[in-house]
């Protein structure tokens, strides 16, 4: 048999996958399964949406352009612009899903054994997504007494080598549901431009606040604009 590659051998199974069979094998003993493994959200879908797609009248599915169409980005863009963030159309990129765009990203920012910061718990994909993309993720840990605030800075300093490309949030946080300030976003941002380093941020959750709080974009930090990337996805909302 030929031999696997060392990022299949290395690749990590995905904890959220790899609860399903269990949580499965338990339905059909009639043991009913409340689900925290996996960001399926309970909302219906917008009727508008799947009435479009039921009564097209698209004859041939063509190749969409490599970016996605323009009519779409420019839509995408009305939605930032109407949540107060400066974006426009040519600042964006459709993809297939936010995993594909974490993807992109990753490859797009680092080499083989360059490094991103990610504060610690985060989402169990990430490494999964640096495996493929031969990135080494480098883990500052938040704690729970703090409500798994931003680690301070400090401890970032000390984690930054020659080999850092990014810091990488959720915001708010996946697992922890931690909403980063715009205090804690700020010093964020001077970091990243003092070190020269990109901040990615996946912001798919960004419209799920709760106690009167406000989500803060990393768009909307100014000066960073050479900086920031945005993850999102419909998929958390729609």
């Amino acid at each position: 048999m030929p031999s696997v590659s060392n990022k299949g051998l290395t690749m990590p199974q995905s904890p959220i996958r790899k609860l399903v069979p269990f949580a499965e094998g338990a339905k059909k003993k009639g043991i009913k399964v409340i689900h925290l493994n996996i960001g399926q959200p309970d909302i219906k879908t917008p009727q508008q949406a799947l009435d479009a797609v039921k009564n097209n009248n698209i004859n041939v599915l063509e190749y969409s352009r490599t970016e996605g169409s323009e009519e779409f980005r420019s839509k995408i863009a009305q939605y930032y612009i109407k949540n107060d963030i400066p974006v426009n159309a040519n600042e964006i990129i459709v993809t297939t899903g936010g995993s594909e765009a974490l993807s992109f990203a990753m490859n797009t920012i680092a080499d083989t054994d360059d490094e991103i910061i990610i504060p610690e718990p985060f989402y169990a994909n990430y490494n999964g997504f640096a495996t493929a993309c031969g990135v080494t993720v480098v883990p500052v840990v938040s704690k729970l007494e703090d409500n798994f605030a931003l680690p301070p800075i400090e401890e970032f300093e000390k984690l930054i080598t020659s080999r850092t490309k990014a810091i990488l949030i959720c915001n708010p946080g996946n697992p922890t549901g931690y909403l980063y300030s715009k205090e804690e976003i700020q010093k964020l941002a001077t970091l990243v431009k003092k070190h020269n380093i990109f901040l990615v941020a996946d912001e798919v959750y960004r419209e799920f606040t709760y106690d009167n709080k406000t989500h803060t974009s990393i768009l909307k930090e100014k000066g960073l604009e050479e900086h920031a990337i945005v993850i999102d996805s419909v998929s958390k909302r729609y």
